[in-house]
């Protein structure tokens, strides 16, 4: 490293570590874990009603991230949403169709539905190890051929090692490929263990560009938890008081249930309040949750998607 570039390299260091200490990131696991009990106990309850779960309905990106998918196979997903515009006028219409890039085109094309976004998967979905150009290509082909939402994954290693700038700048050069779409940062909470590290790498995605923030792929266990989605709402409710700057928040990976859903509906109202209850800055991320709400909602059994 030549004198110059080295000082560079720590300004940047220093400016990052800077932006951290705005924050309190030193975040007892204790303390989430009676936190998230505590809100469970006390306030799910009261937001166990009809009304909410259609509103959740309203929320849900609808899923499909498999090997076997097609473009038969993700047409025809597509052609459900359609249907259920149809099928269930009185409820909302899922929020997002998620899938991977090479799918973005199909997905536009086949969708009729005003209001549902197409979100892909990019910058090399779900272990990020890629090549930055690949990534920034990727992202920009979907943008290119439609998608309106980009979920990426922070590159988990360098936070990790420690490597902020690295981290920031390689989430920063994939805003720019998102152009007009928004763009979310998936942190996969699961492999940075503990409430600090979770609250560390929240701060340091909006710092670096993301709209949203999202616990996990979905590839990887554990996937979302109330602890981890606690830790990530506070961090959000810090960052907007920091600078004004409201971003998103999606749960993905491991709900399994309505009652799943409720709790980080729950956590998201108690934590952030009601300017976050809206389908634009709260999204869950699943494929299953689609069906049980339907089923929920009418009382009737149902594998619509």
């Amino acid at each position: 490293m030549t004198e110059n570039h080295h000082h560079n390299h720590q300004e940047n260091v220093n400016k990052y570590e800077e932006a951290l200490k705005k924050y309190n990131c030193e975040v007892s696991d204790e303390q989430v874990s009676a936190a998230v009990k505590k809100i469970i106990a006390e306030k799910v309850h009261e937001n166990d009603t009809l009304d909410i779960k259609k509103f959740l309905m309203g929320s849900v990106e609808l899923t499909s991230l498999s090997t076997t998918d097609s473009d038969e196979s993700i047409m025809a997903f597509t052609e459900r949403v359609n249907q259920f515009d149809e099928a269930y006028a009185d409820l909302p219409h899922v929020a997002t169709i998620c899938v991977y890039p090479c799918f973005a085109k199909t997905v536009s094309e086949t969708l009729e539905v005003e209001g549902v976004e197409v979100a892909c998967v990019s910058g090399s979905f779900p272990s990020s190890q890629a090549l930055i150009e690949v990534k920034v290509a990727e992202t920009a082909l979907a943008v290119k051929d439609g998608a309106t939402e980009i979920d990426i994954v922070m590159p988990v290693g360098k936070f990790l090692s420690g490597d902020y700038e690295g981290l920031c700048d390689d989430i920063n050069e994939q805003k720019q490929a998102c152009g007009e779409a928004a763009m979310k940062v998936i942190l996969e909470t699961g492999c940075l263990k503990t409430a600090s590290n979770i609250k560390k790498a929240s701060i340091l995605s909006m710092y670096a560009g993301a709209d949203y923030i999202k616990t996990s792929t979905g590839k990887l266990s554990p996937a979302a938890t109330p602890e981890a989605a606690y830790v990530m709402c506070q961090a959000i409710k810090e960052y907007y008081e920091e600078t004004g700057i409201q971003i998103g928040f999606k749960p993905a990976g491991g709900i399994n249930s309505v009652m799943d859903a409720l709790i980080y509906y729950t956590i998201v109202k108690e934590v952030l309040g009601e300017q976050w209850l809206t389908n634009k800055w709260f999204r869950l991320g699943t494929s299953r949750l689609a069906n049980m709400l339907i089923s929920e909602i009418t009382g009737v059994e149902t594998k619509f998607f």
